[in-house]
């Protein structure tokens, strides 16, 4: 029986929608917002499943009753395009969020003030305009470490949670980083992944050096855009794969042992364009969802192994959530 949840949708130029029944009926949950507004990041309190922020053109934005109302977070993120919100699981006070052009800002008091961090960021790139810090994530084994990753302009690695950051990264096969994941040791090597618009890299010291995975082998294609760990297993991990950005066909890779081998996850059929988001909660490991981002919403019941098509879509999705 799939526990009862609710399920939350960003997409852009629709703001936020959220279904209170599993994705069967969807309604607009941007009380507070511009309606219209261009969703590209969520994030979840570890500690109150009813807090959330979201991050949009027009700045943070909180709610504290799972989504029926917002408001904004005031701070020097007002009027900034957010594209990555990082509520540190171990220490919930501390927020970081990523913007475009690339900066990244710091709160240690849950929002009440900030900071921006110190970090060495190119904030131009011809090919897309402007960069953007598309993922923050926080390292399992290592409580102040804390991880960034650029689209166009590589990983950052911070050991004093967030306030400051330095580059790692030497061998990634580009430097179009679209998300990482750390897979701790548990009996075998700690390593790192990081999906970028040409394959997924390796890394088994720390971020320092990486090695490119070659995935078209056994991917069906080398975009790798997302990924995700059910919560408790973290050998399991699941790629967002697709043709392109936003590309014409994507797929779910799973593995199952931390990511030495890859194989597409049974899907009803391929996704219509590449798998971009996926939304994990500790209240029911096995349910995961899955959206591309043009307009779909997969759902999984076993950890990511299958996944069944939700009837709903949108027009263009970047950010996805669930919580009890």
């Amino acid at each position: 029986m799939t526990t009862p949840h609710r399920l939350y949708v960003g997409t852009i130029g629709e703001g936020l929608w959220r279904s209170k029944d599993g994705g069967a009926t969807f309604a607009r949950a941007c009380d507070g917002m511009f309606v219209e507004c261009h969703v590209r990041a969520l994030a979840v309190h570890p500690r109150d499943d009813r807090t959330l922020y979201m991050g949009c053109e027009l700045g943070l934005f909180r709610s504290s009753d799972g989504a029926d109302n917002w408001a904004q977070v005031d701070s020097p993120l007002n009027g900034q395009q957010i594209w990555s919100v990082l509520v540190v699981p171990h220490a919930p006070d501390v927020l970081l969020v990523g913007i475009c052009p690339s900066r990244l800002f710091r709160s240690g008091d849950g929002g009440r003030t900030w900071a921006e961090a110190t970090a060495t960021l190119e904030k131009h790139c011809p090919r897309i305009l402007n960069t953007r810090v598309t993922t923050l994530i926080a390292d399992p084994d290592e409580k102040d470490t804390l991880w960034a990753g650029v689209e166009i302009d590589g990983i950052r690695r911070s050991r004093d949670l967030g306030r400051t950051w330095q580059r790692v990264g030497q061998g990634l096969s580009s430097q179009d980083i679209h998300a990482l994941v750390v897979v701790p040791g548990n009996g075998r090597p700690r390593r790192m992944l990081a999906a970028t618009n040409n394959d997924l890299n390796v890394s088994a010291d720390g971020g320092e050096t990486w090695t490119p995975r070659r995935i078209g082998d056994s991917m069906p294609w080398a975009y790798c855009r997302t990924l995700a760990q059910p919560v408790g297993r973290p050998e399991v991990v699941l790629l967002g794969n697709g043709d392109g950005p936003p590309g014409t066909v994507g797929v779910v890779g799973r593995s199952t042992d931390g990511g030495e081998t890859w194989r597409p996850a049974e899907m009803p059929g391929r996704a219509n364009s590449t798998v971009w988001n996926f939304a994990a909660h500790p209240a029911d490991p096995h349910l995961l969802y899955a959206s591309s981002v043009s307009g779909e919403v997969y759902r999984s019941h076993d950890g990511g192994a299958a996944w069944h098509k939700l009837p709903r879509e949108f027009g263009e999705i970047r950010a996805l959530a669930w919580t009890p």
